[in-house]
């Protein structure tokens, strides 16, 4: 099979294009032909040995992707040949095939496509953990997300308003905070030129917001932990900014604030039943049209180096998907 190969951890540039032999699926494991792959800023971090995990050399990048499943391994019972689905692995998306384990296999409905299935699942799955698992978001609150035109942050827009909430996305430019407000943002603020501890007072009364999503960090969580309402919580999903923000703890104990983190990949390990759970109410949600993944680059497997240096280069929004 044709594979995206790092055969040295030189970054994006060092990427190339091989052959590897055919995966075969293992007891408990699924074997997927691959369509689509998406990409993530874990990935850019891998190729570089700067990620939790680091794989022996050679291997092949890519945290998630989306295909037709080619055969199942003994003791496989949520999916068969034939099945649409997407899927997790640790490494090893960026090819015509992958295996997974069965549990990091979820069907798709027909009313997805390829690559929209492989945008999906750590974008809406990061999404749907910080506002359910860990800010137990409620109808009627209002929620700030961070960072609203990234992967992460433009579905936290979509979940947050599904969840009924009155979402503000921040984000960094017009056009990025004009994507946001088309994807069902209620208002938006543009943290390159505004104020964002002002601006969200301003939206909310002088109270503050009741919940952040923060994948971005450093000057804009300093602005959430200040333009927060009593008893309200913030999850902290990554540094974009670069700088990684001391909280305050005085202002935790005055405001009666929970500032938590999440690392959504450790629940695959730790608690897969939640993941089955998030992903059935992902799917719902996507089949009445309340999320639409947006995608704002493809690339063939081939640019897979192109595809990973306009991410960092902050070129996309969205997701960036690369086709098989």
């Amino acid at each position: 099979m044709r594979a995206v190969l790092c055969e040295s951890l030189d970054g994006p540039d060092a990427l190339t294009i091989g052959v590897r032999p055919d995966p075969v699926a293992g007891p408990g494991e699924v074997l997927v032909d691959i369509k689509a792959g998406g990409l993530n800023f874990a990935d850019t971090l891998m190729v570089q040995g700067k990620y939790q995990e680091k794989p022996p050399l050679p291997f092949v990048p890519g945290l998630e992707a989306a295909g037709v499943v080619a055969a199942v391994g003994e003791g496989v019972i949520r999916v068969k040949p034939g099945d649409r689905v997407a899927a997790l692995v640790d490494y090893g998306a960026f090819a015509e095939k992958a295996v997974a384990r069965e549990r990091d296999v979820f069907p798709i409905p027909d009313s997805m496509d390829f690559e929209a299935g492989a945008a999906f699942p750590v974008a809406y799955g990061t999404a749907h953990g910080g506002l359910v698992w860990r800010d137990n978001l409620q109808p009627g609150e209002v929620l700030v997300v961070h960072g609203a035109a990234g992967g992460a942050g433009l579905a936290a827009v979509e979940v947050g308003k599904a969840m009924g909430a009155t979402v503000i996305a921040t984000a960094g430019g017009p056009e990025k905070v004009a994507l946001a407000l088309a994807r069902g943002a209620d208002h938006g603020i543009d943290y390159k030129t505004e104020d964002v501890k002002e601006r969200v007072r301003a939206l909310t009364g002088g109270e503050g917001a009741d919940v952040y999503f923060d994948p971005v960090g450093g000057d804009v969580f300093d602005a959430s932990i200040r333009a927060i309402r009593f008893g309200g919580r913030i999850v902290v999903i990554g540094f974009a900014a670069g700088r990684i923000p001391q909280v305050p703890a005085n202002l935790l104990l005055v405001k009666n604030i929970a500032v938590t983190g999440l690392y959504w990949g450790e629940h695959r390990r730790r608690h897969p039943d939640w993941m089955l759970a998030q992903f059935a109410d992902l799917t719902r949600w996507h089949a009445e049209g309340r999320l639409n993944p947006h995608i704002s680059h493809r690339f063939p497997l081939e640019q897979a180096g192109e595809a990973m240096r306009t991410l960092l280069a902050r070129k996309s929004t969205g997701k960036v998907v690369l086709t098989v």
